[in-house]
């Protein structure tokens, strides 16, 4: 009960309009994929897709950023098509690039990526990412955000998916 409320009071607060120096970046694996070389989403991974879009409906993104395979641009798509965004495609071999990127243009931010990826990414915006992502794991959701002075970062880690979203303390 205690988790479902804080939830719902963190998603409550990144609905607020965002200040003119804060970074919010939102971090995601793709959803659930297909076999075979660079795949398509399951029917699973297609509802989890939808999923993401109404729980980051009320945001402020105003960017995603994905990786240049089919499951994360699949993942990333219902959410550009409901806000209206731009798709912003990034070399995941770079990650040191997207973070510099995204440090120097303030903003809130939707960010697709892998198992190996995601972690990885948290880590370069400056914040902890926690254990691994399973290979079977795909409702992580990290919000990664930075005081006014860009200087204290804050890293909250959610599930989201079949049930209701709920706050993961490690």
């Amino acid at each position: 009960m205690l988790r479902a409320l804080l939830a719902s009071f963190l998603l409550a607060t990144l609905a607020v309009p965002i200040k003119a120096d804060e970074l919010v970046v939102f971090l995601v694996r793709h959803a659930e994929k297909a076999t075979g070389k660079d795949p398509a989403l399951t029917a699973a991974g297609t509802a989890r897709a939808l999923e993401l879009s109404k729980v980051l409906a009320d945001s402020h993104i105003t960017r995603v950023y994905s990786s240049d395979y089919l499951r994360t641009r699949l993942t990333a798509a219902p959410l550009v098509k409901r806000l209206g965004v731009e798709l912003k495609l990034y070399d995941a071999n770079n990650l040191t690039g997207l973070a510099e990127e995204l440090k120097s243009h303030p903003g809130r931010y939707l960010v697709v990526g892998h198992s190996n990826t995601t972690p990885a990414m948290v880590r370069h915006l400056g914040g902890d990412p926690g254990t691994d992502i399973n290979e079977d794991e795909y409702d992580r959701l990290y919000i990664t955000s930075t005081s006014n002075d860009n200087n204290v970062i804050s890293t909250v880690q959610l599930r989201y998916g079949k049930h209701p979203i709920k706050v993961v303390v490690d």
